[in-house]
């Protein structure tokens, strides 16, 4: 038996039937090829704008390799060498000092040591403050210089409730220091 004969053999119902099905199947078909192949080209356009994105990136670091090359020098140079971990109490000493110069509290001083990585080893001291916004700009200003090598590794500000001139904060410091063999 062939299709044809078998086509020829169905009622005029069964052949709308037939027809419908064979429609919804060829347009299911259709929709899943269609959408798998305008998948793959928006795949292929994203992936295509980010290497454009880091080509980008990659020229901008070329033109500026005479620069990147004298920071990595002057960091070399100037980084300092971790002698201990009491280089901890005299970053604390550090920023009691310039927080007195600003009129920021400082409460719930704790010190340590963090991981050492490929770039650098740090010492950290963790602290909440109190202050009105203006002395807290200057002292976070005052406190992260780049020739101290000192990083804020998180900051959390809130408007005091008891006071809502002032701020209260957890900031957590880290200093920088050369990695271990350097």
């Amino acid at each position: 038996m062939t299709i044809a004969g078998w086509y020829q053999r169905l009622n005029q119902r069964e052949r709308i039937l037939s027809a419908v099905v064979a429609g919804v199947v060829f347009l299911l078909l259709n929709w899943i090829i269609w959408s798998k192949l305008l998948g793959a080209l928006d795949h292929a356009r994203t992936d295509l704008a980010a290497r454009r994105d880091t080509r980008k990136v990659q020229e901008v670091f070329i033109r500026e390799r005479t620069l990147w090359e004298k920071r990595a020098q002057w960091l070399t140079q100037h980084q300092p060498a971790l002698k201990g971990p009491g280089e901890a109490s005299t970053l604390l000493d550090q920023i009691k000092q310039v927080a007195g110069k600003h009129n920021v509290v400082i409460e719930n001083p704790a010190i340590g040591t963090s991981d050492a990585t490929p770039e650098h080893q740090a010492v950290f001291a963790s602290f909440e403050v109190k202050s009105p916004w203006p002395p807290l700009v200057r002292f976070l200003y005052d406190v992260q210089q780049p020739e101290s090598f000192v990083v804020f590794e998180s900051i959390t500000l809130n408007i005091d409730p008891a006071d809502p001139t002032a701020m209260r904060g957890k900031m957590k410091l880290a200093r920088w220091f050369a990695p271990a063999g350097k």
